[in-house]
């Protein structure tokens, strides 16, 4: 494990009409089943200083967009994650040597990785057929989680129920876990994950943590405690559009996988650490193709105003976790400033406990520490919005891996993924119920 000291810090046509041909042309290939990723690159690069920070930067900038950074230029000493497209790997490969910008190369192939993955899902998939059963160490299209929720509430109706808190931008169903032993208004703990489309282990993560509460409820004193006392709600699915869409497009391209005339570059990524960024700001970005794009407007998108009205309408939500991946981390507010929170020390603690239960499990190792001084500064992000409405313990997780395999974790690293992040989400839910305030 290793940890952020409180305060301190841690390891032809024109351009434009080639830009709307390409979008244009990727939109209508996935529509006709025929996107292919052969030759695809993850390529890893190191920045020495904040000038080769700066070029990196620039490449985002590039229109048509060449890039697709995985993790973005953040410090000096946090590595660059970037699928290179095939067509574009000669540009990028001789820009990043003309700089002197050292790179290595992370996934060879993307294209083997997804047919990998789609076999899996396909051998899963026969399987839960001739069994009539779920599997929680497969991947899940979303109208089979959707179906799982459903199933899964009937069989434990007396300890979850699904709430709808809101619609999509495409219309879908917003859908909430909530476990809860009775009463009205107990404090509450909120998990979300999958906020960011492509970052399948977090759903995975979600479905396989659901079914553990039903599971330990009465077993784990702990956990018991928890839910005589408290509620705990789980959105699996944050963004249900993207999520719909990357299946679609087996998951390469972009972050949130928006669709329409108005969502053309989001299409093929939008936002970074936070989920849907909540308010422009320092960090954030004005361009759609931006992976810090900040939206047109604060809470501009139903997925994250339908999250906003729901925690403010409940009004006693004393814990937020939001789960992401990938990079293994786990940290606490802020993010927009490098200025500690009033109880920083407590956050600090409490974060380093968690990884340390984490750690445990199977041995993975997490930095930890505030967003600003982990990763970079950045405003909007969902955890900073948490703190500031007066939820005291706000965390977010970056699940596995490190970058080997990025965004396209194997199904076979689920479970062990799911158990050793619940042990951290239990010790953050044991503090919170045991400093109530």
């Amino acid at each position: 494990m290793q940890g952020t000291p409180a305060g301190g810090t841690s390891p032809g046509p024109s351009p434009m009409d080639r830009q709307t041909l390409l979008v244009f042309s990727l939109i209508l290939a996935a529509a006709l089943g025929q996107m292919n990723f052969t030759g695809d690159q993850v390529l890893r690069v190191l920045a020495k200083d904040e000038k080769q920070l700066s070029l990196l930067r620039d490449l985002e900038g590039l229109k048509p967009q060449k890039v697709d950074f995985w993790r973005g230029p953040a410090r000096p000493s946090l590595p660059v994650d970037m699928r290179v497209p095939f067509s574009e790997l000669k540009y990028i490969k001789a820009y990043l040597e003309s700089h002197g910008l050292a790179y290595s190369i992370m996934i060879k192939d993307i294209q083997v990785l997804l047919d990998e993955e789609r076999e899996a899902m396909a051998k899963s998939r026969r399987l839960e057929r001739s069994t009539s059963s779920f599997s929680y160490s497969s991947y899940h299209t979303l109208e089979e989680i959707y179906s799982w929720i459903d199933n899964f509430v009937t069989e434990h109706s007396d300890i979850v129920s699904k709430i709808q808190i809101g619609n999509s931008f495409e219309n879908r169903s917003i859908l909430v876990l909530k476990f809860s032993t009775g009463g009205s208004r107990h404090p509450a703990i909120w998990i979300d994950t999958g906020i960011h489309s492509r970052e399948w282990i977090t759903h995975a993560t979600g479905i396989w943590t659901a079914n553990k509460i039903v599971s330990d409820y009465g077993k784990d004193r702990v956990l018991t405690d928890i839910l005589k006392a408290m509620d705990i709600f789980i959105e699996l699915v944050t963004n249900p559009d993207g999520f719909a869409f990357t299946h679609s497009m087996v998951r390469a391209p972009g972050k949130d996988g928006r669709r329409g005339s108005r969502h053309l570059c989001r299409t093929w990524g939008f936002d970074s650490l936070g989920g849907f960024i909540l308010l422009p700001g320092n960090g954030s970005n004005s361009n759609p193709c931006s992976e810090t794009y900040h939206g047109p407007s604060p809470q501009s998108e139903p997925e994250v105003a339908a999250i906003v009205n729901f925690i403010t309408a409940h009004g006693n939500f004393k814990a937020l976790i939001s789960i992401h991946s990938y990079s293994q981390m786990l940290m606490y507010p802020y993010g927009r400033s490098l200025e500690p929170v009033s109880n920083q020390r407590e956050l600090y603690d409490l974060a380093k406990d968690a990884v340390e239960a984490l750690y445990k499990v199977h041995g993975i190792e997490y930095f930890f520490g505030s967003i600003s001084t982990t990763l970079y500064v950045a405003s909007g992000i969902t955890v900073d919005w948490a703190y500031d409405s007066g939820i005291k313990y706000a965390f977010s997780f970056e699940l596995r891996d490190t970058g080997r395999y990025g965004f396209l974790l194997p199904a076979t690293q689920i479970i062990p993924t799911a158990q050793e992040t619940w042990m951290a989400l239990r010790t953050i839910m044991e503090h919170t119920l045991n400093h109530p305030y």
